[in-house]
């Protein structure tokens, strides 16, 4: 399993496969008003998979003692949320099923606030229940989804959740991925309160090929999905009002030309979104990201990335990792390495460590797991990628750090991957066209010479950037110096760039070369 690679670098539609109940997602969640469910949530294995049978989301106790009850929350043990179910548990170490996870929580309910369950993450099939209802069901383990349970909440709760980590052929990833499948609720849940109509979502970005335009828009979600909304940014001296008409509005706004985001300067601007007396805070950079030529540039200017790549996996201990704390730690040790650049590899990770990055200045490629042998043919698995692709952009495209979205790694190529992966190339510039697209191609030698490599995949005609993993003087008969030895036959006209390459090495052993 490869925890952690060196890279040097030269330059949805919808919610198809997630129940009807499934509610738009809901952005920004760090800046609500919300209530933690992190903390200890019963669990009950269930291999066999009785507990759909058997009503586990009921929650029941036994009333008399001659009651014949196959489950009990209340004495069953107990697992720490966020996080997987597989560091936790020796008899889980292994595991791929379903669990079934209990949360009771107080909770007061206040006349004329709507209220949602979020989870930033389960791993990988979810079915929500609460107090004996089932509110709907999600699939894809790195993605962050919400339901609405204005109408089901009390003062008193049960939540039960179903958590299936099984690996299906049409699953993204599918059987076959070279990191550990983590089961479990791996991220945060919380509570969000809301008023009846509020800001769902809004975007707020340089608009393309300028430095003094800004591109706003907002998502209302209400029964009275119109009204007034302010755009507040008191340092760039914006203060605009303009009426919402339906659920949705676009603006574009003349501003001072603002400080641009850099590795060097994180400029990052307080943003405030007013509406009907409530306000939606965050910190937002502004920067352009192109490519021209063989170049990659960075507000204009040509930028040589410098990276590192790395696993949502803790450095210590081998789980998924789930904290700011941890995820400042891996971003202080890539700076420290010189980087300013990360490879967030191979599926979205937590929301912490991209908030982190825009403020510590590191560039960001974000990916979705279309890895290795993809069901390339089925209509479910593709519109299954673009959810998780558009969810990740959704969720991630106010940040600046954010340089690269990524459509896949190392799948081999033929034609039905190749419509498939222009697909979703298609789908992210439709999503976002102010940032670039690229994945981790394929490269072959050219059955002459052992010395030379060629980068001729046919993907490469529609990505921005020409990304290629080597792992030259490490697989095969050679050692580390054969990259002295290396010629590269590159068949596009593009930036290009090594997105993994390394060896494996014993820490702290020292011995020839």
């Amino acid at each position: 399993m490869k925890i952690i690679y060196c890279i040097a670098l030269l330059f949805c539609i919808g919610h198809l496969c997630a129940s009807a109940q499934e509610f738009p997602q809901i952005t920004n969640v760090y800046n609500r008003n919300t209530v933690s469910l992190n903390g200890k949530w019963s669990y009950i294995i269930d291999q066999a998979e009785i507990g759909n049978k058997r009503k586990y989301w009921e929650d029941r106790q036994v009333e008399n003692r001659t009651e014949l009850l196959e489950y009990n929350f209340q004495t069953a043990k107990q697992i720490n949320v966020p996080g997987d179910w597989n560091s936790q548990q020796t008899e889980l170490k292994y595991y791929e099923g379903k669990l079934w996870y209990q949360k009771s929580f107080s909770l007061r309910k206040i006349e004329g606030k709507r209220y949602f369950i979020y989870f930033g993450a389960v791993n990988y099939q979810a079915e929500v229940y609460l107090n004996g209802e089932k509110i709907g069901t999600h699939q894809g383990g790195f993605n962050p989804f919400n339901f609405e349970i204005t109408d089901l909440i009390r003062n008193e709760n049960s939540l039960v959740v179903s958590v299936d980590n099984t690996r299906k052929k049409e699953q993204i990833p599918t059987i076959i991925c070279d990191w550990k499948n983590f089961g479990g609720l791996t991220r945060d849940v919380l509570i969000i309160e809301e008023d009846k109509t509020f800001v769902e979502d809004f975007s707020l970005q340089l608009r393309k090929g300028s430095e003094d335009e800004l591109k706003f828009n907002v998502t209302l979600n209400g029964n009275h999905g119109s009204g007034k909304v302010m755009l507040d940014i008191p340092e760039l001296e914006i203060q605009k009002e303009f009426h919402v008409e339906g659920s949705f509005s676009e603006v574009y706004i003349k501003v001072k030309k603002p400080v641009l985001w850099t590795p060097d300067s994180p400029k990052l601007y307080a943003v405030n979104v007013q509406y009907n007396n409530a306000t939606l805070s965050d910190k937002i950079g502004f920067r352009s990201i192109e490519v021209d030529d063989t170049n990659i540039l960075l507000n204009g200017e040509p930028v040589f990335l410098r990276g590192i790549s790395f696993h949502e996996e803790s450095a210590f201990t081998g789980r998924r990792t789930s904290s700011a704390e941890e995820a400042r730690m891996m971003l202080n040790w890539a700076q420290e390495l010189g980087c300013n650049f990360v490879r967030l590899s191979h599926y979205p990770h937590n929301e912490y460590i991209v908030r982190l990055a825009d403020e510590m200045g590191l560039m960001l490629w974000e990916e979705i797991p279309v890895y290795w042998d993809i069901d390339w043919n089925n209509t479910k698995t593709l519109e299954l990628s673009k959810q998780m692709l558009g969810d990740l952009i959704n969720r991630d495209k106010n940040r600046a750090a954010v340089v690269i979205w990524s459509v896949a790694n190392e799948t081999e190529i033929s034609e039905s991957r190749n419509k498939f992966l222009k697909h979703l190339i298609d789908f992210s510039r439709a999503k976002d066209e102010t940032r670039l697209v690229s994945a981790a191609l394929l490269v072959h030698d050219d059955g002459i010479s052992a010395n030379k490599r060629v980068v001729d995949d046919p993907l490469g005609n529609y990505t921005d950037i020409i990304s290629v993993n080597q792992y030259a003087g490490w697989y095969g008969d050679v050692l580390p110096n054969f990259c002295e030895e290396l010629e590269w036959e590159i068949k596009f006209d593009k930036p290009f760039m090594f997105s993994e390459f390394g060896a494996g090495a014993l820490g702290g052993f020292h011995a020839d070369s």
